[in-house]
């Protein structure tokens, strides 16, 4: 049960843990700005700290999460959310089909084991943070990039209503994985130049860039990105440094933008309601703050 005490939504549940997000590199991430904001807004004692890791380490830090007390949950990003799916307990029929997860919750059965459970809230990040920019239905779109990020755009896309999606990546081969989910979500997927892409740029309802810092900055020429039809969003889930040399060319040739930060909220949303059960808690004021703690512009109510 959820209740409002001086300015701040206190839950009546025990409040003591941990969580963390994992990543190589993470030093840049604002993630643990936007649960801190969100753990003292509903009053929980829920440390969260950014972790250093590579694959290497998954196995131990999945031993970790069992092993240590206090864990709630994690939140995985690169190069974390392939090598953790096979070291969970369970995992939701999301991850199951995506093949990639960005957040282990940790709970306990009734026999007092612990149990990993793995799950992906990129894809509700990417849906709300579009959604944002005032796309809700598209029929065609383009992907740039076809890691596990892309994945979980491609599910977001079908959310949205893409019959197509092209795929922008320099070897096709790579594109392999998400053009088999594509045709598993009933959605045409073409691996494309980002020559190719260009020609067409104007068919898309909406450009979501999963390339990491910097992979995307030659991109803008190739993209013919000038020839953008106005408003047409760009999500750039890159938000550090922001603006990226595509989301600043983007803009500039009358595109929308929208900041990876948007996304990172959104999921981040669905990660406190993970870790914390609460289920009752004012999400709207929830993300209204972890906004305000990153200096990004509110959603609208």
């Amino acid at each position: 049960m959820v209740r409002r005490q001086r300015g701040r939504l206190q839950v009546s549940a025990p409040a003591q843990g941990r969580a963390a997000v994992f990543g190589s590199p993470i030093g840049h991430s604002r993630s643990p700005v936007l649960h801190r904001a969100a753990y003292d807004l509903l009053g929980l004692d829920i440390a969260y700290t950014a972790i250093e890791g590579g694959e290497a380490d998954a196995p131990r830090i999945a031993a970790m999460l069992r092993s240590e007390p206090g864990w709630r949950g994690g939140s995985f990003t690169m190069p974390f959310k392939h090598v953790m799916v096979p070291l969970m307990d369970t995992v939701s029929d999301r991850v199951a089909r995506l093949g990639v997860l960005n957040t282990v919750v940790v709970s306990r059965d009734d026999a007092g084991r612990v149990r990993l459970h793995g799950e992906n809230t990129d894809v509700a990040g990417i849906v709300r943070a579009l959604h944002d920019a005032g796309t809700s239905r598209l029929s065609r779109a383009a992907v740039l990039g076809a890691g596990g990020t892309a994945a979980a755009a491609t599910e977001a896309l079908a959310q949205l209503g893409a019959a197509s999606i092209d795929y922008v990546v320099r070897t096709p081969s790579r594109a392999a994985g998400v053009l088999a989910l594509a045709a598993a979500l009933g959605i045409e997927g073409r691996a494309v130049s980002a020559g190719e892409a260009g020609q067409r740029l104007g068919e898309y309802g909406a450009v979501v860039s999963t390339l990491p810092p910097h992979a995307a900055d030659g991109l803008a020429e190739a993209l013919r990105v000038s020839t953008v039809p106005a408003g047409t969003p760009l999500l750039d889930v890159a938000y550090d440094p922001w603006p990226s040399v595509l989301a600043g060319a983007w803009e500039a040739a009358g595109g929308r933008v929208v900041s990876g930060l948007s996304m990172l909220v959104h999921q981040a949303v669905d990660q406190v309601r993970l870790f914390t059960g609460a289920a009752d808690a004012d999400w709207e004021r929830v993300t209204n703050v972890m906004c305000d703690a990153v200096d990004l512009p509110c959603p609208a109510s």
